[in-house]
């Protein structure tokens, strides 16, 4: 019987496991095995529950406009479980200045669609609107080489556009650092907009008048919201694909050293601590960095661009708090920090506004805080005692919280956040070349074209349809 090995128990990992249970289930001839090096699977996603707190160590939440969540959420039966975001508080504030300025309502993307709420913000100068307004007139870039996120903003809104809006929300969704991240592979909207509008604002003022009306919730389903999770956090959905695969398929705490390609184009998959396990086809999930590791002995050259993708550093940092302790409580979904205000949290979550169900009454409020990234990596490696006092310090200066949290957990992510620099697109094809040359074996993963959950999902079962094509078990 055909066998194929998936490397990585992280949401890809997953998705292409749950993918091959499927097909062994409908009556295909093939077998495969999930192998993580850690004790659990999930990677990333990962929820506790400690004293009535939802606690997310990773991503919160999945965006709804891609599909990939919602219908894995329905085959694996908890469709039911999806829960939009608390719309009514569905704002977001700039620490720039020294204090809290609200994002102007209308502002899509980078752009502002509505003239009075922009117009009336403190958060851009008089002369920074002018100059963002500016975006109807410039014209479209004529070369259609990468570019950086920083570049192009700079290019279309003005550098107080830059600073102020896309560094914090942009920069900080991905932890990285504007000057250096591809606008083709982290943003490739802007450039279609640019495209085919020659403005960001003719783009966003056309896409509002051609948006279709918002659809009512069916029945017996969650309202739609732009951000969405699950009843019990994103570890829902990783633990339900888990609990419905094979236990016999899946080894944990066990690490892959290497990989061989054979002379009869199978692969040996060496696994630390056993014998080698023969493969028709082999998935590798893990991160870009690990996986150069481990494929070196199958091709050098994609070891070698695998290793050239670079990755971050970050830790979550979630604080619980009694209400009562809490003088100056927004109701807001959270606040962002541009790197030029000098603080040393990047953003703050209020996770029991943006969300139902995350604290165990509502005598409780919790706080997500965010460290490191691409610019500021050294900051999550001191211990946790003098990390936890950093982050209340800062909280401190911004919202004046002086309370000791009640609970409190610290999540760090070595090279957790794949960083797309330009050029990555280049990099990712000749990765992909190295592959298609090696019939049977895929690269797929948060580190190449998509870092989202709903684009790990599909990424995921692509290969296994692949794999399944390539071993003959379509």
């Amino acid at each position: 019987m055909k066998k194929v090995v998936i490397i990585g128990g992280g949401i890809t990992g997953l998705s292409a496991a749950y993918e091959m249970q499927k097909a062994i289930e409908t009556g295909k001839l093939v077998d495969y095995l999930l192998v993580e090096k850690e004790d659990r699977l999930g990677g990333k996603i990962l929820t506790e529950k400690i004293d009535g707190f939802i606690l997310e160590g990773g991503p919160d939440c999945f965006l709804s406009e891609k599909p990939w969540v919602g219908q894995m959420a329905e085959k694996l039966g908890i469709g039911n479980r999806l829960m939009g975001s608390n719309e009514a508080s569905k704002r977001t504030y700039v620490f720039c200045d020294g204090r809290l300025n609200m994002l102007p309502d209308g502002l899509m993307g980078l752009v502002p669609t509505k003239i009075v709420p922009f117009a009336l913000s403190p958060l851009i100068s008089w002369p920074g609107k002018i100059r963002m307004a500016f975006d109807w007139f410039i014209p479209r870039k004529k070369t259609g080489e990468d570019e950086t996120l920083g570049s192009f903003v700079t290019r279309r809104l003005g550098k107080e556009a830059l600073d102020k809006i896309a560094e914090p929300l942009i920069g900080g969704i991905h932890a990285g650092d504007p000057d250096q991240m591809s606008l083709k592979a982290s943003f490739p909207r802007f450039i279609q907009m640019e495209e085919k509008y020659g403005s960001l604002l003719k783009a966003m003022l056309a896409g509002r008048k051609n948006a279709p009306k918002p659809k009512p919730a069916e029945p017996g389903k969650p309202k739609k919201t732009f951000f969405m999770t699950f009843a019990d956090g994103m570890g829902e959905l990783t633990d339900t694909i888990a609990s419905q695969l094979d236990k016999s398929k899946i080894l944990t705490g066990k690490t892959v050293s290497k990989i061989e390609k054979r002379p009869d184009g199978s692969y040996m998959v060496h696994v630390e601590g056993m014998d080698p396990v023969e493969a028709d086809a082999v998935i590798v999930t893990a991160p870009a960095h690990e996986a150069a590791k481990i494929v070196k002995d199958v091709d050098k050259t994609m070891a070698d661009n695998l290793a050239g993708i670079p990755q971050a550093t970050s830790a979550t940092v979630n604080l619980a708090f009694k209400r009562s302790d809490i003088h100056k409580h927004l109701e807001c979904f959270g606040f962002i920090i541009p790197i030029s205000e000098g603080r040393k949290i990047k953003a703050a979550t209020y996770s029991s506004t943006k969300w139902n169900n995350r604290t165990p009454g509502e005598d409780y409020i919790l706080i997500r805080a965010f460290v490191g990234g691409a610019r500021n990596q050294e900051l999550v490696y001191q211990d946790d005692e003098a990390l936890l006092k950093m982050v209340l310090d800062e909280l401190r200066d911004i919202i004046g919280l002086t309370a000791k949290p009640v609970v409190h957990k610290i999540y760090r992510w070595e090279k957790g956040m794949p960083q797309y620099t330009v050029g990555h697109l280049d990099r990712v094809a000749a990765i992909e070349a190295k592959t298609s040359a090696n019939p049977g074996f895929y690269v797929v993963g948060g580190s190449y074209r998509g870092v989202g959950v709903g684009d790990c999902i599909n990424v995921g079962a692509q290969a296994v349809e692949k794999a399944l094509a390539h071993v003959g078990a379509e």
